[in-house]
């Protein structure tokens, strides 16, 4: 069998997978955040603190609790990292300085999971359990939770009211990630993943000493790490390394666990709403990107030209010969279209034109499917963008989903698509125009330029990998890489919970012979062409500086 109809069947056997989760999930889903009932675990954390799950909120106070709760958690995290080197199970690693704690602190809460450290050489069981994995649940059902919010916006009038956030918070949890990452993580250690809490052992001698490895709860994390777009490996070499990712089925299944969620949202959002159809035109728009992005991926990743890559098959350099092309593909596609950091290939090996078309995929906004809630959020706002630009050109009030599209919509979804690019674009130029940032670089010319591009484009739409070219432990990426990562995150949903509160406050209006059905494949088309001149227009000088002009010089 060639290694490309290896991968078409890969591909086509994930697409079944998805496909099979599609409406089950999505419904629990739905049934999950309308439920009126509340289990007794659920209970007691409502309790501990101190909310009233029952009690409705409009956005301001939803806001509050999204950026009360992440406050929190930054602090506690920040503090666990200042404290490891007396914390029992540390293995011997000494506490982090304050500027990796701080960027690792905001990487985890914001959902994005940088990771400027050797995980096996730098964090202790306590650190990687108690710290880093409770974050990868909480982080994505923040998210969960904003999106939720949004849906609810449109699904409700005259009222302004979006839930409770602490309910959603809690449910997500409790009923949606923590049961499907038991069974995920019981399927990867089947798969050889490892799970202990086993310390450091030296394997073996070899030229300059002997190896060294540590065990730790991994499948338990990996799982999280994949189901909630997380990305934080537990060692430095993420999704490539075997006791994370051991072979072919489980990278199959890994790649699986990080579309289901944001692609069974869309189920969600049509069941909330009251119309099915509106949920699949928005999966329309995430499948025909994400179908046409690992398409164009493996086209240039196995069409690489000279002798090597004619011996090889293909662009093998930085790539796991148990994955393959089409695996490693697959997977980098995968996490780049959604918020999810994790790695099975170097990513800085890609030819010029597979560099680019991950770095392409997180600036899209990540909505493709995108992370776990904010993946819908995202595409929700594009599809109110790409409303407005039809009315425009028909010469009518735009409207979508029975709600109008004004001023002051229009303006909190423009916020929402410039936040993004002001923080990758701001950031890149400060780091040229400094002298010690471009020290960080490995390489020079259009690759160098791409890995600084790359670290903040990663970091500012919360995806967490890396070029691995580029020195980010520095207290230059540590702190602005971290600034943002918290802003990326969190100041697109406050526009977005503004957003989702116009559009609860207001009537719902009738649909006439004049509007623009939002659930037919054109408007399907006029959203990806939409999404797509939305980001050149942004991204291109940027991407001409970078990958494109790589691509073209080999």
């Amino acid at each position: 069998m060639s290694p490309v109809l290896a991968g078409v069947l890969q591909l086509l056997a994930l697409i079944v997978a998805l496909g099979l989760s599609y409406r089950p999930l999505g419904d629990h889903m739905a049934r999950v955040y309308s439920s009126e009932k509340h289990y007794k675990p659920e209970k007691w954390l409502y309790k501990a603190v101190g909310a009233n799950p029952d009690t409705q909120m409009r956005w301001p106070a939803y806001l509050r609790g999204v950026l009360a709760f992440s406050v929190v958690s930054v602090l506690f995290l920040y503090l666990l990292q200042r404290v490891q080197g007396s914390l029992p199970g540390s293995l011997g690693f000494v506490s982090i300085d304050p500027d990796q704690a701080f960027n690792t602190a905001a990487s985890f809460v914001a959902n994005t999971n940088w990771q400027s450290y050797y995980g096996e050489q730098a964090m202790g069981h306590v650190v990687q359990t108690g710290g880093l994995a409770v974050q990868n649940f909480v982080s994505a059902a923040v998210g969960m939770a904003v999106a939720v919010a949004l849906v609810r916006g449109f699904a409700r009038s005259r009222s302004g009211e979006l839930g409770n956030f602490w309910a959603d918070l809690v449910r997500g949890v409790v009923r949606i990630l923590l049961p499907m990452a038991v069974i995920g993580a019981l399927v990867l250690v089947a798969c050889g993943a490892i799970q202990n809490f086993s310390g450091i052992h030296e394997v073996g001698q070899f030229t300059g000493g002997a190896q060294q490895w540590n065990g730790g709860a991994v499948a338990s994390q990996e799982v999280i790490k994949e189901l909630g777009t997380n990305g934080g490996g537990y060692f430095n070499a993420n999704s490539a390394h075997p006791f994370e990712n051991p072979n072919g089925l489980s990278n199959l299944f890994e790649v699986y666990l990080i579309l289901v969620i944001p692609f069974a949202l869309t189920r969600t959002f049509g069941r909330m709403v009251g119309s099915l159809k509106q949920g699949y035109a928005i999966l329309g728009t995430m499948a025909v990107i994400w179908v046409g992005f690992t398409a164009l991926m493996m086209w240039t990743e196995f069409a690489g030209r000279g002798p090597a890559f004619e011996l090889a098959g293909g662009a093998m350099e930085g790539k796991e010969t148990r994955f393959g092309i089409a695996g490693s593909a697959i997977f980098s596609v995968a996490t780049t279209l959604t918020s999810t950091g994790a790695v099975n290939s170097f990513h800085s090996s890609n030819t010029g034109f597979g560099g680019g078309i991950n770095l392409l995929g997180m600036q899209l906004g990540e909505i493709a499917p995108g992370g776990v809630g904010s993946g819908l959020y995202g595409m929700l706002v594009m599809a109110i963008i790409a409303v407005f630009i039809a009315g425009l050109m028909v010469g009518r009030t735009p409207e979508y989903l029975g709600k109008k599209i004004g001023t002051r919509e229009i303006k909190f979804a423009a916020c929402y698509i410039l936040v993004t690019p002001a923080l990758v674009l701001g950031f890149t130029a400060a780091s040229f125009v400094l002298d010690t940032p471009a020290h960080s670089m490995t390489n020079s010319g259009a690759h160098g330029f791409s890995e600084i591009l790359y670290a903040f484009t990663s970091g500012a739409n919360n995806n967490g990998s890396a070029f691995a070219g580029l020195n980010a432990d520095t207290q230059w990426f540590n702190s602005t890489i971290g600034i943002a990562m918290l802003l990326g995150r969190f100041l697109p949903m406050v526009f977005v919970l503004a957003l989702a509160g116009s559009l609860a406050e207001q009537r719902p209006v009738p649909e006439t012979a004049g509007t623009l059905r939002t659930e037919k494949p054109l408007f399907t088309g006029l959203l990806v062409g939409t999404i797509m001149i939305i980001t050149g227009l942004t991204y291109f000088p940027a991407l001409a500086l970078g990958p494109l002009a790589e691509g073209l010089a080999a």
